[in-house]
C-alpha cells in the first residue's frame, strides 16, 4: 500500500518522495494533500475552457454531424454520436501526454519548437476558415445506423482516425500547462478531460436543441458569418498566446 502511494506521488509530482501517511485511507489523504500543496494556475485553466467552448460552438464537421444525426434520427442518436466523438479525444490525449511529456523533460528548445509549430498551425487554420464559406450547411445523409452502439462507434472512429485532431491537440494543449509541480502527463490528461467535458456539454446541447438550432440558422443565415469570425479570433488568439506565454 505504501509503495503504491509512493509511486502515485512519483507520477503526480514527477519526483520521488517518501509517503507521509501509512493508514488505509491514504488515497483520500493523497488527494487532499495534492490539492493543498500543489499550485495550480486557475486562470490558465479557465482560459483553456473558454477557448475550448468557443471552438466547440464554431461550426465544424463534428458538431454539424451531431446536428444532422439529431435532426434525422432523433436526440438519442445525436447523444450517442457525441459520446463517441468525445471518447475519441482520450486516445489523442494519451498520445500527446506520453509523447510531448518526454520532449518537455529532455529539451526546452524542442518544447519551444512545438509551441512555434502550434502557433503556425493555428494561424494556418485561421486562414483556412477565413477562406471558407461562412454558410452553415445542414444537409446530411440520413444514415441507416439504428443501434446506439453503432452510432457511438461511428463517432469514436471519426475522431480517432482523424490525424488532424492529434495535430490540433499538439498545437493547442502545450501552451496551457498550468502547474510547475504536477507532472506534464497528468496536466495533459486534466486538459484532455476538461476539453472532453466542455465538448460533451456543448455538443450535447446541440443534439438536444437540434430542431431549434436548425430553424434559427435557416432564419438567420448571417449567424454562420459571425461564428466564422469567432473561430478565426480564437485561433489567432491562441496562436499569439502560445508565442508570448512563458510556459
Amino acid at each position: 500500500m505504501v509503495l503504491f502511494a509512493n509511486y502515485q506521488k512519483l507520477w503526480l509530482y514527477g519526483e520521488m518522495s517518501k509517503p507521509k501517511n501509512k493508514q488505509n485511507g491514504y488515497l483520500i489523504f493523497c488527494t487532499f494533500h495534492i490539492f493543498k500543496k500543489v499550485r495550480l494556475n486557475y486562470e490558465i485553466l479557465i482560459a483553456f475552457a473558454v477557448a475550448s467552448a468557443a471552438l466547440a460552438i464554431a461550426p465544424g464537421p463534428d458538431n454539424i454531424f451531431v446536428l444532422g444525426q439529431s435532426i434525422s434520427n432523433g436526440v438519442k442518436s445525436g447523444l450517442a454520436t457525441v459520446l463517441g466523438l468525445v471518447s475519441g479525444c482520450l486516445v489523442h490525449t494519451t498520445l500527446l501526454a506520453f509523447g510531448v511529456s518526454e520532449i518537455i523533460k529532455r529539451s526546452d528548445v524542442l518544447f519551444w519548437g512545438i509551441k512555434l509549430f502550434g502557433a503556425a498551425y493555428l494561424l494556418y487554420l485561421a486562414i483556412m476558415v477565413y477562406k471558407s464559406d461562412s454558410k452553415v450547411s445542414l444537409s446530411q445523409k440520413k444514415e441507416s445506423l439504428k443501434g446506439m452502439g453503432k452510432l457511438f462507434w461511428k463517432g469514436f472512429t471519426m475522431n480517432v482516425l482523424n490525424p488532424k485532431v492529434t495535430i490540433f491537440f499538439l498545437a493547442f494543449f502545450p501552451g496551457f500547462l498550468f502547474s510547475d509541480e504536477l507532472s506534464t502527463v497528468l496536466q495533459f490528461y486534466v486538459l484532455g478531460l476538461l476539453f472532453m467535458l466542455v465538448a460533451f456539454v456543448i455538443f450535447g446541447a446541440i443534439a438536444v436543441l437540434a430542431g431549434a438550432i436548425s430553424e434559427y440558422l435557416l432564419r438567420n443565415p448571417k449567424t454562420g458569418f459571425y461564428l466564422k469570425w469567432v473561430q478565426i479570433v480564437v485561433f489567432v488568439g491562441i496562436a499569439l498566446y502560445l508565442l508570448v506565454s512563458d510556459k
